[in-house]
């Protein structure tokens, strides 16, 4: 909203307009907003001071379409002639200035258009002015008018090379054509004449139209696009050619590039992709095999006081398991998401078990990230032996229970703490198998530190290790 108080002040203190020709400004003033949106643009009403020789800005409106050109405000800021002449031009001759080139109070290098604003007997008493900000703009064009430059002086050291000596194309291991328009060779380097040597057992010769050596790329030389590249197989080996247009001449440099080894390393990188997803499905296979045959000697019947090892056995291969369900079904080769990891085995031990008349939550908490498959299959154990120590120890007694699984990775190392709200872990109490299962995990295979202690709310566990080795502890 325009304030109209302040034109008012800013007129009376600094120009010598009259009432009138204040209302009339306050009038313009009241659509300045409507003006700047409609443009994209800030606008601005400025007057000529009492002196004549600067200028005073009495109105402003920001572009809610797009973005300001001023960090601040700039009403009542005084307009220097040097700086914007448009505005000067306007307010003294009365005729307007479009698409003027000004250099705001900021620095930046705005476009102006400039329109006298006039009150009683046609007098100029202000100007209206638009700005758009084209600092993006001018740095574009002299991006270009330097590629441009670049371009012509390419073109002009390989049309030099055609008749004088020089080292640098003799030592650039890519094969190198310069042609006229006519698809003539000019120039080659030791490397073309290779090529076409092994390509067509003929001697390169100058003035020798290219495609006479490669017919099969003469779509290639003869397409309108200035730049273009394109991947052929010439001899059984792959060459990435180039074809660039060179100044006002329509001469051509054709570049040849053998990328034959690297197509090659990217497929055996695929065939290894493929063989290494193939074994992480036959481990998953073989250890749900082995959690089924455990299964099925549960069902045939074991003693009582085995069956909760038999179950504690089983839930550890079906935590490595997850591991690798995960890898297969990511797009990722050997990398597993940790929070799905968490969230598979947490969910799998709360929600698939008995819990003797307990009711047990789980929540997660964390941020989506992969870590490698040999420590996610360690992760998986840790996890699932300081989860299964919560079901079993934490709420003896209890209606009901909840357990917390957070993780924080702050870029060296992660974080994995384990919270329940139970009874507490006795401090004096011998490690469980399960406890020391973690603590060998943490501090042998995983280079961390593992803590569990009491506190007010129940039990704290917390695994703490880097991802990458030799960054925690060291």
């Amino acid at each position: 909203m325009i304030n109209t108080k302040s034109i008012d002040l800013l007129c009376v203190l600094h120009t010598n307009l009259v009432e009138e020709d204040i209302q009339k400004i306050e009038e313009v003033a009241r659509n300045l907003s409507l003006i700047a949106d409609l443009n994209r643009a800030n606008v601005f009403v400025d007057c000529l001071t009492k002196e004549g020789k600067h200028a005073i800005v009495v109105a402003e409106a920001v572009p809610a379409t797009a973005k300001s050109v001023y960090n601040k405000p700039v009403t009542g800021k005084f307009v220097y002639e040097v700086f914007e002449p448009a505005v000067f031009f306007a307010l003294r001759t009365g005729k307007e200035m479009f698409l003027n080139r000004a250099l705001t109070q900021e620095g930046k290098t705005v476009e102006q258009s400039v329109v006298p604003i006039r009150g009683l007997n046609n007098r100029v008493i202000a100007a209206l002015i638009k700005e758009k900000d084209i600092s993006e703009a001018i740095q574009s064009q002299e991006k270009m008018k330097a590629l441009s430059e670049t371009k012509e002086t390419l073109s002009e050291l390989l049309v030099g090379m055609t008749g004088n000596s020089s080292i640098i194309p003799e030592v650039i291991e890519e094969a190198l054509f310069f042609v006229d328009s006519q698809l003539n060779i000019l120039y080659f380097n030791p490397s073309a004449i290779n090529l076409v040597s092994e390509a067509c057992a003929l001697e390169c010769k100058a003035s020798t139209p290219i495609n006479e050596y490669f017919p099969c790329l003469e779509d290639i030389f003869l397409h309108p696009d200035e730049l273009l590249i394109r991947e052929v197989e010439i001899l059984h080996k792959v060459f990435q050619v180039k074809k660039i247009s060179l100044g006002q001449t329509n001469e051509t440099m054709v570049i040849f590039r053998d990328i034959t080894e690297l197509r090659e390393k990217e497929r055996e990188l695929v065939v290894k992709s493929v063989m290494i997803r193939e074994i992480h499905h036959r481990v998953k296979n073989n250890l749900q095999t082995v959690a089924s045959l455990l299964r099925l000697q549960m069902r045939r019947g074991v003693p009582e006081e085995s069956k909760v090892h038999f179950l504690e056995s089983l839930n550890r291969i079906l935590s490595i398991a997850s591991v690798y369900e995960i890898i297969l079904s990511n797009s990722s080769v050997d990398d597993v998401e940790i929070f799905s990891l968490i969230e598979k085995i947490g969910n799998m031990l709360v929600y698939c078990e008995d819990h003797e008349n307990t009711d047990i939550a789980i929540e997660y908490s964390g941020t989506q990230f992969f870590i490698e498959s040999n420590k996610a299959v360690s992760v998986a154990l840790v996890i699932n032996e300081l989860i299964q120590n919560c079901v079993k120890h934490a709420f003896k007694g209890l209606v009901e229970g909840k357990i917390e699984v957070s993780f924080q990775y702050n870029g060296h190392v992660l974080e994995v703490q384990v919270r329940d709200n139970g009874v507490g872990y006795p401090e004096e109490a011998k490690p469980s198998l399960g406890l020391e299962i973690v603590k060998m995990m943490i501090e042998h295979d995983l280079s961390g530190q593992f803590t569990i202690k009491r506190d007010e709310k129940g039990t704290i566990a917390s695994a703490k290790f880097p991802l990458k080795k030799g960054e925690y502890g060291e």
